[in-house]
């Protein structure tokens, strides 16, 4: 998993609330178990209409938005089925964090196991976050994990809260395999004495 320690993009505002994700990736593309090839599909229903052409009008087929790193979203974001490829289609579009005032507990869980930071902050830093959002291309925000810290286009500084040990987690790019491979010596020892002590296993 890429680490995650300091992150300055382009935020784009997404004030709808309850965007689930279902809305993220529709359920017609989670025929693939692979974790790329899905941006092109983000918010898919959104993005484009029947006949597969872009809708001028959706913020990330917007010219400003289009290499956009971080989403200021509405209230519950990822709401709905418990899909991985919600963050798995964030991800490869390009989305490294998202700022919201609540994420569903499953979908949170899901950002910090793919390389993703959700940021749960109350509704006057995602509103003053939003504005400068719709600032397009000067809508440049950094993203400091280490010090948790959100600096806006201005240079306002927002204070974000983060548990320790999703933080250690993102900033040493650790998902679930690598931290059971952080362990490799001791399972290396322990399936070794296993082989001595029995052998016919």
């Amino acid at each position: 998993m890429e680490k995650f320690t300091k992150l300055t993009g382009i935020a784009a505002p997404m004030p709808l609330v309850n965007i689930d994700t279902d809305m993220i990736i529709p359920k017609v593309f989670l025929k693939t178990i692979k974790r790329s090839g899905l941006g092109v599909n983000l918010f898919d229903e959104m993005r484009y209409d029947r006949q597969g052409n872009e809708i001028e009008d959706f913020v990330l087929n917007k010219p400003a938005y289009r290499d956009a790193q971080i989403l200021v979203a509405g209230d519950n974001f990822g709401c709905g089925s418990s899909r991985e490829h919600a963050p798995w289609a964030l991800l490869d579009f390009g989305i490294r964090c998202v700022i919201s005032t609540s994420f569903a507990d499953i979908f949170y869980n899901n950002c910090f196991k793919n390389g993703i930071l959700p940021i749960v902050l109350p509704q006057e830093d995602v509103d003053k976050l939003m504005d400068d959002a719709e600032r397009g291309a000067n809508a440049t925000v950094t993203v400091d994990l280490e010090n948790q810290t959100i600096t806006g286009p201005d240079g306002g500084e927002i204070a974000f809260e983060v548990d320790p040990w999703r933080k250690h987690c993102l900033l040493n790019g650790l998902d679930d395999i690598g931290l059971t491979l952080e362990k490799g010596a001791s399972i290396d020892a322990y399936e070794a004495k296993m082989a001595q002590d029995r052998p016919w296993v």
